[in-house]
């Protein structure tokens, strides 16, 4: 059985699914289209928390349905600008766990993650799976993966 790794970028995945499609994406429908592959053994959602119900309702579902929810708190600067950035977080995660397993599946369109991609590839031989919005995912990010998911259709939460 394959050993698959799931690592949602979900800052990224809010912007650029509502951005492209106007709509939500649908970890459920991730969670199946990577389950036909292998077993999820690891699986990490990384979101910013602002305490509100609605987003911790939310990320209860992504708890329901087997992910590990990471969350950093959302900061306000001085200048009216927000921070919130998973990337080291993300890649040391990616890191520690790539030796482990036969896939990793990245959900993010952030080209940040491109030497990552290549990194574990060369380094650990396993399969890397990028997951992003068309017309918004960095062409280094899709160059670097194995493979390139477009968040289309089935993956998309029609409201």
């Amino acid at each position: 059985m394959r050993r698959i790794a799931v690592f949602a970028d979900v800052q990224n995945l809010y912007y650029t699914v509502r951005q492209a499609h106007g709509c939500h994406f649908n970890y459920a429908a991730l969670w199946a289209d990577i389950s036909q592959r292998g077993q999820i053994v690891e699986a990490y959602a990384y979101a910013i928390d602002r305490g509100d119900s609605k987003q911790q309702q939310f990320q209860q579902i992504l708890r329901n349905l087997g992910f590990t929810v990471k969350l950093k708190p959302y900061i306000q600067r001085s200048d009216g600008s927000a921070k919130g950035d998973w990337d080291v977080g993300i890649t040391i995660d990616i890191m520690d766990v790539a030796p482990t397993v036969d896939e990793v599946v990245l959900a993010s369109g952030d080209g940040d993650f491109d030497l990552l991609l290549e990194r574990i590839i060369s380094r650990h031989g396993v399969e890397a799976v990028a997951y992003g919005v068309p017309g918004l995912t960095a062409n280094s990010l899709i160059r670097a993966a194995s493979r390139y998911v477009p968040i289309e259709g089935g993956l998309l939460l029609k409201s």
